[in-house]
C-alpha cells in the first residue's frame, strides 16, 4: 500500500492541504495525504511549505472526502479562509517507517524505470491523484513525459533498494512513441530540400 507524500530536500514531508472552510467558527477542510487520514493530527504541530508558520490541528470530523479540523488560534471564518490552499508539512523523522510492502510516494520520485525486458523507459517524475485513481508521471528516456495508471498491471514491481521500478506500458504508448520518432526522422530527412 502506498503512502502519499511529497518530500523536500530538508526532509520535510507534505502530509495534507487546507482546501476550504466549514461553517463560521473557524473550522477548515483538510485533504490528508496520510494512509489513515486522521493521522495527520498525530505528528504534532505542522508547518507551512516555507516553514515559517506552525499549525496545531484537532480533527473534529469528516465530510465529503476531507477532514474537518480546528486549528489553534483560528476562531472565525475569516481566519480560516486566509488558510485556504496552505500545504501542511512535517519533519520526515516524525513519520513511521514504511512497512516492507509500503513506501512513501516521495521515495519513488527520481527512481529509474525499466520495461519488463530490462530496456530503459525513463525516470519517475511525480505521482498524482486527479480523482479517478492514482497516476504516475515519467520523464521518458528519449524525451517528453507520459502518465501511466499507478496499478499493478502498469507498474508490476517496485524495488526501492535497487533504485528502480519495472513498468509495463500499454502497447499504444510505445507505438505512439515509435511513430513520433519515425515522423521526426522523416521531417529531419527532408529538411533543406526545398529551395
Amino acid at each position: 500500500m502506498a503512502k502519499q507524500a511529497t518530500i523536500m530536500a530538508d526532509q520535510r514531508v507534505c502530509v495534507g492541504v487546507i482546501t476550504g472552510v466549514h461553517g463560521i467558527r473557524g473550522l477548515v477542510r483538510v485533504k490528508s495525504f496520510t494512509a489513515t487520514p486522521e493521522d495527520i493530527a498525530a505528528y504534532g504541530p505542522l508547518n507551512d511549505k516555507a516553514g515559517t508558520r506552525n499549525f496545531s490541528l484537532t480533527v473534529t470530523g469528516a465530510a465529503k472526502g476531507v477532514l474537518l479540523a480546528r486549528i489553534d488560534g483560528v476562531n472565525d471564518r475569516t481566519g480560516a479562509e486566509a488558510l485556504r490552499g496552505v500545504e501542511l508539512w512535517v519533519e520526515r523523522s516524525k513519520l513511521p517507517d514504511a512497512e516492507d510492502d509500503e513506501f512513501y510516494h516521495a521515495d519513488l520520485v527520481g527512481l529509474a524505470a525499466v520495461r519488463e525486458d530490462g530496456s530503459k523507459f525513463g525516470a519517475v517524475r511525480a505521482l498524482h491523484d486527479f480523482g479517478a485513481g492514482e497516476m504516475i508521471e515519467f520523464d521518458l528516456e528519449d524525451g517528453g513525459t507520459v502518465f501511466l495508471p499507478f496499478t499493478h498491471d502498469a507498474v508490476p514491481k517496485i524495488d526501492i533498494g535497487a533504485g528502480r521500478i519495472v513498468v509495463n506500458p500499454p502497447h499504444a504508448i510505445d507505438a505512439t512513441r515509435d511513430n513520433d520518432a519515425r515522423n521526426d526522422t522523416r521531417d529531419n530527412d527532408g529538411a533543406g530540400d526545398e529551395e
